[in-house]
């Protein structure tokens, strides 16, 4: 068995700390990207080329959805070590109701953005998902769609799936998103491709732009009007044309490596081809105000478009001091706040997260799973309202974590057991099977990287049961 298969199943496993990590490595496809890659590849009348797709179950959900509705991923010769190219062949006159309800999995993003591309045709499709998904709030999608004339059936007052969408016959809409939210602006804009009259998002706070820039690229007549810390998106209806696309690497997974680099001593790590596109590098620029040492450089895989801005990334072990992320701030990293977190615990001073009340709306309650999480290995967490505090320590100490089936929390621990001082003992993560939503191979990269992740039991025998305290040594010794 591979050493990526040996963990994709496995409900718990054991990370030792290391000594140093070296190495390069490439992450999988940004997957926000690759999903509405996709999606738009379904709705366009000519085919589309798509390479890099993540290879997470998050957007195989996504894939089979859109397969379900009458679209067609078939699998292109690649070139030499950029993986498998897929052709997405659909248009949205061809397209046809599913015979099935559609089973998103653990997919927040999957859900709310088919909804908004399902309210568009005279269909009835009922979505549903894993026990995390079905309790995740999608009233923020079904009030807009409402508004331009769609049916939108949940559970209880949130909205909770499973989810029922009858579409067909919209109007045009001029909606001011209530939260920072790229999953609602998006599931917004692509209802508006089908919808009778031109529509217009508000967003007070400007969120990750990747569907209006995919949907220029298609040939939508979108128009971004940037305005004092938002952006107003127009949209008039109209057909799509495919797209020829190399999704670049996911910033948020390239973030675990990152931390790992900047927290685990000795450490020189080069993640090639990350997104660093606008709402994409914030963890970056976090991180460099904490001291980091990251060396950014244009990858030469960088293409046109939505991977223009593409970077490979050289991180070095380096000291870590406390600071603040502002709520405004907020919106730009709240998918990396759990491993954020991890280098705060290792961080002189307290580190205040701002505003990431949205966690609590995740896979888990991040903001709790996250403030525990740190506790767990030896630091202190405060959560005030919508603010989470992190008090750095010295040094962690091994323990055992229970991920709550949050591929974030689950991959944030394993970086945490890596910055233990070593000889210390092994770390267990409990639920690490949520890992395959995201980053299949993450156990096949630590190894690349020359540290261990063993699938164990519980207690391994070089766990203590009762782990110590944090160290008080000089920070950063181990």
């Amino acid at each position: 068995m591979t050493t990526a298969g040996r963990h994709q199943g496995a409900t718990s496993v054991a990370v030792r700390p290391t000594t140093a990590l070296a190495g390069r490595l490439r992450v999988p496809g940004d997957k926000s990207i690759s999903h509405r890659a996709l999606i738009v590849g379904a709705l366009a009348d000519s085919p589309s080329s798509i390479s890099g797709l993540s290879d997470g179950d998050d957007v195989a959900r996504t894939a089979a959805a859109l397969a379900a509705c009458g679209a067609s991923l078939r699998t292109l010769p690649g070139s030499p070590g950029t993986g498998p190219r897929w052709q997405m062949d659909g248009s949205a006159d061809m397209l046809v109701a599913p015979a099935h309800e559609l089973d998103m999995g653990n997919s927040g993003t999957g859900i709310r953005l088919l909804a908004g591309v399902v309210a568009g045709f005279p269909w009835s499709v009922r979505f549903t998902g894993d026990v995390s998904l079905r309790s995740r709030p999608m009233d923020r999608v079904a009030d807009p769609l409402r508004r331009m004339g769609a049916q939108v059936d949940g559970r209880g007052p949130r909205c909770l799936p499973p989810l029922q969408v009858r579409g067909g016959q919209l109007s045009g809409i001029a909606y001011t998103v209530p939260v920072a939210s790229a999953q609602v602006k998006s599931a917004v804009l692509l209802a508006a491709l089908r919808a009778g009259s031109p529509s217009v998002v508000h967003e007070p706070i400007a969120t990750r732009p990747h569907t209006e820039v995919l949907l220029l690229q298609a040939g939508a007549d979108v128009e971004m009007v940037e305005r004092a810390g938002g952006r107003d998106i127009h949209l008039r209806p109209g057909p799509l044309h495919g797209l020829t696309l190399a999704v670049p690497g996911d910033p948020s997974q390239a973030a675990f490596w990152v931390v790992a680099a900047c927290v685990v001593p000795g450490s020189s790590v080069v993640v090639e081809s990350v997104h660093a596109g606008p709402g994409r590098r914030g963890f970056i620029d976090v991180l460099r105000r904490m001291g980091a040492d990251i060396e950014e450089r244009p990858s030469s895989e960088a293409e046109p478009g939505i991977a223009s801005d593409t970077v490979d990334l050289t991180v070095r072990a380096a000291s870590l001091l406390a600071c603040t992320v502002t709520a405004d701030q907020a919106p730009g990293i709240i998918d990396e706040v759990p491993i954020l977190a991890v280098a705060a615990a290792l961080a002189e001073g307290t580190t205040v997260f701002e505003g990431v009340g949205e966690l609590r709306l995740k896979e888990s309650d991040r903001m709790n799973a996250v403030a525990d999480l740190v506790t767990a290995f030896g630091a202190t967490a405060e959560i005030r309202t919508d603010d989470l505090a992190v008090h750095g320590v010295d040094r962690l100490r091994p323990t055992r974590v229970d991920a709550r089936g949050d591929h974030r929390v689950a991959m944030a621990a394993a970086v945490a057991a890596l910055a233990c001082p070593e000889g210390a003992g092994a770390t267990v993560v409990d639920g690490w099977d949520a890992v395959v939503t995201s980053y299949p191979g993450f156990a096949t990269d630590l190894a690349r990287l020359g540290a261990t992740m063993e699938p164990v039991g519980w207690p391994p025998a070089d766990l203590p049961d009762q782990p110590g305290a944090p160290g008080t040594g000089p920070r950063g010794t181990r």
